[in-house]
């Protein structure tokens, strides 16, 4: 095995480690195939050396930071995807019950919405909707939904620890 292997599955380990506590304190649970996950987490490690951030090693990111804030792992649609599929789309992330063997792991169809619908329209972000006078501005995470009211959203979210730039401005 050559020193380069080494060092990139010791850096697999750690993260496979790594992934492995931040689900359990957040009351999550990884895939108990482990060399499923672990295939996972290298994905993730290589897209973060690709683009500099796990993006979800399922699906094709556009390569900017901003373009795919909603598919880095964890990502915006793994709360929903577990609650009724008993897996996030990769399946990194799943259920109690499939953890403990007792639900399958289905094929889970694609919740991402495509950046212009078939008219060419954007979504209209929610940002640009009325505000209602608040005296702050209310600040959603969109990965676990984390809601706090003040000037600017807080630099790491308190409960799934994502960065600033995973919030979106909701009232």
């Amino acid at each position: 095995m050559s020193q380069a292997l080494t060092a990139g599955e010791q850096e697999v380990d750690a993260l496979c480690a790594k992934l492995e506590r931040d689900a359990k304190a957040g009351g999550y649970y990884l895939n108990p195939d482990k060399a499923f996950a672990r295939d996972l987490a290298r994905g993730l490690a290589a897209n973060e050396k690709r683009y500099g951030y796990q993006a979800c090693p399922c699906r094709l990111a556009e390569g900017t930071r901003a373009a795919d804030l909603d598919i880095i792992c964890p990502c915006d649609y793994r709360d929903a995807d577990v609650a009724e599929y008993n897996a996030c789309y990769c399946a990194l992330y799943v259920s109690k019950a499939a953890a403990e063997g007792k639900a399958p792991v289905q094929t889970i169809p694609e919740r991402r919405v495509p950046t212009e619908d078939r008219f060419g329209q954007k979504p209209v972000p929610a940002a640009a909707l009325p505000s209602q006078n608040f005296k702050y501005p209310i600040w959603r995470c969109k990965v676990c939904g984390y809601l706090c009211a003040r000037d600017n959203p807080p630099d790491v979210c308190p409960i799934c620890k994502v960065t600033r730039d995973r919030f979106e401005r909701f009232i």
